[in-house]
């Protein structure tokens, strides 16, 4: 039974009966890690433990023993929280006025989305270093696939792991938890397990008692709606789900139906890959108040639809499809989509469309949260190529849209400004 002490990264060979109060021979820690196919697996989930919160404690060390909140005002919602405050009852998505009905005295602090980025690249830096096979999935967590690099790096993945997650703490000041496995289903529950700063193995031989008894609802992806069909099925277990017939779970849920049989195995032959395109570039913002004042959502929809266009346009990208999202004071959404005759990338014509899109939906507002983004994304040598008949000053307001961008390049962003963003 090979061991891995995680703070030192000693391997060694434990007693065959070894006591629960086992310590690393090289430094005595107590943070070992043992499973027989430890230094055999090579797929990988790296999770950062309440990522934008560790990174608030760690620019101000008064918070450290204090219950955080990252997230907007009272009408807004939780982006995330620390443990402490978890521990209170507070998650991720919920209403803010209820995270602080639970935790009264936490100490609530507004994103600051620039310091998560810098911190979630210098991971990522670190990541890439192991290998070139990373998946990102957020800021804060990312799939890796170590195969063929004990070569490379003279250790078995799960060492490389144990230090990259070692390397987090000591130059960023952030911690992580590591779930390792032989797919990428099996190694995001294994992150899961333990954290924070956990490190948990699913190995092949065990993976059927691992899921026997377990709940479908750690299959990422099974949200309320999937939640309930399966519950109308009897399937609420990995158990349940292997007693039905392949076909019948296709036969009743389509393409998910054959996703789950797989999964009920255990199996999932999805690779994990660095070069997933991106497919959608949204952003959205909730309001402190229901509004369906049409200056105020004008003037946001304007700030939202400049933002789409400046990570387009840093992604060299452009989108064929405008999307518009809003949501009621009930949380029930609305989402409005109109395809272009060509792809864009210009902030103007994104505005434009969502805003067409918004005249047709207003009247059934009041609304708490409004988004616009774009999709089917193609590169940006075959964006605005073309003049809009309709429209002949879309030509002349895309070209100042491309003047005001150098200025800010070369001024900052707020060198210049439409009038309609100060509504």
């Amino acid at each position: 039974m090979p061991a891995l002490c995680r703070d030192c990264l000693h391997r060694f060979e434990p007693p065959a009966a070894p006591s629960p109060r086992q310590r690393c021979p090289a430094c005595r820690s107590m943070r070992l890690k043992t499973h027989p196919e430890l230094f055999s697996l090579t797929i990988a989930h790296m999770d950062c433990d309440a990522f934008y919160a560790s990174v608030e404690k760690r620019d101000n060390p008064e918070l450290a023993d204090k219950p955080v909140i990252i997230g907007g005002g009272h009408r807004g919602v939780v982006s995330t929280a620390c443990y402490i405050a978890r521990i209170r009852g507070v998650r991720s998505a919920m209403p803010m006025f209820q995270a602080l009905k639970l935790c009264p005295d936490a100490v609530v602090i507004k994103p600051r989305m620039d310091a998560y980025v810098e911190t979630s690249r210098a991971i990522r830096k670190m990541m890439d270093e192991l290998t070139p096979e990373v998946e990102p999935l957020s800021l804060d967590e990312a799939f890796m696939d170590l195969s063929g690099t004990e070569r490379l790096h003279g250790a078995p993945p799960a060492v490389m792991l144990a230090r990259l997650v070692k390397r987090m703490k000591d130059e960023q000041g952030v911690t992580g938890s590591i779930g390792l496995s032989h797919n990428k289903f099996l190694a995001k529950v294994a992150s899961d397990l333990d954290k924070p700063r956990g490190f948990s193995v699913i190995g092949a031989a065990d993976t059927a008692d691992f899921l026997r008894d377990k709940p479908v609802r750690l299959i990422w992806g099974i949200g309320p709606a999937a939640q309930t069909a399966l519950d109308a099925a009897g399937i609420r277990t990995f158990t349940d789900l292997l007693r039905w017939d392949r076909r019948d779970l296709h036969n009743r849920f389509g393409s998910m139906g054959d996703r789950l049989w797989h999964l009920a195995r255990g199996e999932d032959r999805r690779k994990v890959s660095g070069r997933a395109p991106v497919k959608s570039i949204s952003k959205e913002t909730t309001f402190f108040e229901d509004t369906m004042h049409m200056d105020v959502l004008d003037g946001h929809l304007w700030r939202l639809a400049e933002q789409v266009s400046d990570r387009a346009k840093a992604k060299q990208l452009a989108g064929r499809i405008v999307t518009l999202k809003l949501k009621r004071a009930n949380h029930s959404a609305l989402t409005r989509r109109h395809s272009l005759s060509g792809p864009t990338q210009i902030a103007d014509q994104i505005y434009r469309t969502a805003r067409s899109l918004l005249d047709q939906a207003v009247t059934q507002g009041p609304f708490r949260l409004l988004g616009c983004g774009i999709s089917d994304l193609v590169p940006e040598a075959q964006a605005d190529l073309t003049g809009d008949l309709l429209d002949p000053n879309a030509a002349k307001r895309a070209s100042a849209e491309r003047a005001a961008d150098d200025i800010r390049k070369r001024f900052g962003k707020a060198a210049i400004l439409k009038g309609r963003a100060l509504r």
